[in-house]
Parts: structure tokens; C-alpha cells; sequence
């Protein structure tokens, strides 16, 4: 029995603020309403007031989640922010009535936030005025300690025994009002948080992996916003069917024209057009509106001004010159693929498969995914421009300077100075 498992298994663990179940082996027990029952929604700032005084006052961590209108809406803004403190108790707080939540997040700043999934919601509660200093992931603590499934649902269930109801994860959060059962959903999420956290600190430091875990929540609170994703239509999906950098020039030019149109609608891309659609229009090149019209996705149900406004895109791409047509694929910043590397360098290739394979024997024996042990792109980097001295320090230097965290370099260093030293015998 693995770690993960014993942990499934231990009654110790299976603790709640309402009453623990009796028998492991038995069904979990659903987890209808929230402890002192329903919240009301907070929309206006007399009713914030109170929730900052109230959390100021609190103690403890406090369990934080968020849920966004992805699919559904532009961006990825929160439409409602669920807080949890002892003390407190628990909050729902409506963004769009509540646009800065800043006084809130000074309220607990000094206090470890425990969300689910972090770096999910972080940039969303950035938005809004809200980042903690300090915090527990439970999604990534479930990872470390070797759990198999570490969805919020299954590790509130294996942990502590209770079933949450997950039916409204994907619904469209910018609704108002908000029904109320996707109210009780979002409400019993935090509900359980912090006696999740609870019980996966134990595990942890029983794994001897707790400070492990705290170098990593550390490096997720203090990483900075991630940069704008240069190209972003470079990433539609299809787009390595696009060869010819006059096709990659609609895809271009649609891309553009429909996130113009999304943001200004607020309104997921994919409801104004899709990505197949956009695909299909660079593959054909269609001479006119009517042509364009008989590809999948520029269907019937599209209006003669849309088709037009589509049709303009392509045009402006077979406009172009040659010079101003973007070049196939993203410059590299790093290594080539893997899959190039046997072809390019047949050395370096027999470098990463030993490292790789000493990397997954490592993560085996410390029962966690490989790309939390150390990140792929890392291992790449190194196997690709080694030190040439593959000593620990100089393996352990590289490491480092790629992000990687102490935790880290101590575990793989070993592993992989004896993986490319091999290699390159």
C-alpha cells in the first residue's frame, strides 16, 4: 500500500467541523448545507463593510475560492468570490456589485490563504484587489502526497468522507440573479477547505514532504503576474494543419477580428466563431462571401453583414506582402522539440531519454506526478546545454537558475548528474 493510499485509509484523517463518519468503508456522507446555513450574497459596500470587519476579526486561514464564466464570457474575471474563516464564517461576495475587494484582502493579508487549484484562481483575485502572501494549495498537496484523483470533489471524499456536489462547476457564473443551489454549490466548496488543509499538513509532514510543499506554495505566492502570451493565435485549435504562411495569415486576421468583436460583446471567442471555422477559412482561402459561406462554420444561421465582416479578414490576409506574413512557427527561446533532437543531436537525445527515465523512476519511488518533481522543460534545458563538468554543483547551478526549488535540486541532482554522466560515456 502506497502513502496515498494509507492516507485514504486513516480514519485520523477523516475529521470535519460536523461529525466525522463512523465507517471508513462506508458510502460518504453527502454534505448538503453549509454549517450556519446560507449567506446572503454581498453586492454593495455597507454589506462588504461587514464581511471585512468580520474576517479582520477572524482567525485562522481562510479557505478562498473563485468561479469565472469561461466559456461563456471575455476574459477570465471573477463572478463570484467564496470566502471561509473561522470566526467569520463564510461569505459570498458578488464582484460585479463589488468590483475592489482590496480592503478585503488587507483584511486577511497577514493570514494563509487555502484555495483549491491556486494558480486557477490567483489571477482573477489579482484582479480584484485580492493576493495572499502566504497560502496552501490543497490540489497541489494531494499531488505531493501521492493521491491519485485531486479534484476539490474526490479529495474532500477520500480525505475527509464527505460527498460534495459538483454539478454546477461549468455553469455560466455571470447569470443574475444567481440561482440558488449553484449559491449553496459555490458555498459548501470553502466549507471543507480548511479541514482539508488540516489533514493533508499531517500527511505531508508524515511523508516528510511538508517543507517540500512550503517552498512550493511559497514560489506560487510570490510569482509575479505571467507576461501577455505572445501570438495567442498561434494557439487555435487546428492550427498545425496551417503550413502556408500566407493560410497562417487569415487564421491571423480572423483571430484578431473575432477578439475584437468578443471583447467587445463580453463573450467567450469560441460563440462568435469558431476555431475549426477559422481554420477551415485558411485552408480554402475563399474568393467571396458566398464561397466562404459553404464552409463548416460559416453556416446558414450566419447573417450576410457577418459573412462579409469574416470575408474582409480574408481579404486583408491576401493583401498582405510577402514581408509582412508571419513566419511558420514561434520563435524558440529554448530547446528544439524533443522529437527533432534525435536528428539534430543524437547525443543530447541519448542524454534526455536517460535523464527522463531516471527523472520518472524518482517521481515512482516518491509517489508524485514527474512535473512536480521537476518540470520538463527544465530537464530539456539542461540535457540540451549540460555543464561539461555534469558535477552536482553544476548540474544543481542550472537548476536553479531555471526555477527550479530547493526541494528540487536536492532530490533530482543526484539522479541526474549519474544520468548524463552515463549518457555520455
Amino acid at each position: 500500500m502506497t502513502d496515498a493510499q494509507e492516507t485514504a485509509a486513516d480514519t485520523t484523517l477523516r475529521t470535519t467541523g460536523g461529525a466525522p463518519p463512523d465507517d471508513v468503508d462506508s458510502a460518504p456522507i453527502p454534505l448538503l448545507e453549509p454549517r450556519e446555513g446560507m449567506p446572503p450574497v454581498v453586492a454593495d459596500a455597507a454589506a462588504l463593510e461587514q464581511v471585512v470587519a468580520a474576517f479582520a476579526a477572524g482567525s485562522g486561514p481562510v479557505a478562498v475560492d473563485a468561479e469565472r464564466a469561461s466559456g461563456y464570457r471575455y476574459g477570465q474575471r471573477a463572478y463570484l468570490v467564496q470566502l471561509r474563516r473561522e470566526g467569520a464564517g463564510t461569505a459570498l461576495i458578488d464582484p460585479v456589485g463589488c468590483p475592489d475587494l482590496s480592503a478585503l484582502g488587507e483584511a486577511v493579508a497577514d493570514a494563509e490563504w487555502v484555495l483549491h487549484a491556486a494558480t486557477q484562481d490567483l489571477p482573477c483575485l489579482r484582479e480584484i484587489g485580492m493576493a495572499p502572501t502566504r497560502l496552501f494549495d490543497t490540489e497541489l498537496a494531494g499531488r505531493l502526497a501521492g493521491f491519485a484523483r485531486v479534484g476539490l470533489g474526490a479529495m474532500v471524499e477520500n480525505v475527509l468522507g464527505y460527498a460534495l456536489e459538483k454539478g454546477h462547476s461549468a455553469v455560466d457564473w455571470s447569470t443574475r440573479p444567481l440561482p440558488e443551489p449553484w449559491l449553496r454549490y459555490a458555498a459548501l466548496d470553502v466549507e471543507l477547505l480548511v479541514d482539508l488543509r488540516d489533514a493533508l499538513e499531517a500527511e505531508l509532514a508524515r511523508q516528510g514532504k511538508l517543507e517540500w510543499a512550503r517552498q512550493e506554495f511559497d514560489a506560487i505566492a510570490s510569482a509575479p503576474p505571467a507576461p501577455p502570451r505572445k501570438d495567442p493565435w498561434r494557439r487555435t485549435s487546428g492550427m498545425h494543419k496551417v503550413r502556408r504562411r500566407r493560410q497562417m495569415a487569415v487564421v491571423r486576421e480572423l483571430w484578431t477580428a473575432r477578439d475584437l468583436i468578443a471583447q467587445r460583446r463580453d463573450v467567450s471567442p469560441g460563440k462568435v466563431l469558431g476555431d475549426a471555422a477559422i481554420v477551415e477559412a485558411a485552408l480554402n482561402m475563399p474568393p467571396n462571401a458566398h464561397a466562404l459561406a459553404a464552409l463548416p462554420g460559416f453556416g446558414h444561421r450566419m447573417s450576410r453583414k457577418q459573412l462579409e465582416q469574416w470575408q474582409s479578414a480574408v481579404d486583408r490576409a491576401k493583401a498582405l506582402p510577402d514581408a509582412e506574413l508571419p513566419q511558420p512557427g514561434q520563435p524558440l527561446t529554448g530547446p528544439p522539440p524533443p522529437r527533432a533532437w534525435a536528428d539534430k543531436d543524437p547525443v543530447a537525445a541519448a542524454r534526455l531519454s536517460a535523464a527522463r527515465t531516471a527523472v520518472s523512476e524518482l517521481a515512482e519511488r516518491l509517489t508524485m506526478p514527474q512535473e512536480n518533481l521537476i518540470t520538463p522543460d527544465t530537464v530539456r534545458r539542461l540535457c540540451w546545454e549540460p555543464p561539461k563538468d555534469p558535477a552536482p554543483e553544476a548540474v544543481a547551478a542550472i537548476l536553479t537558475s531555471h526555477g527550479a526549488r530547493p526541494w528540487q535540486v536536492e532530490q533530482v541532482t543526484p539522479v541526474l548528474v549519474k544520468a548524463l554522466t552515463e549518457a555520455s560515456a
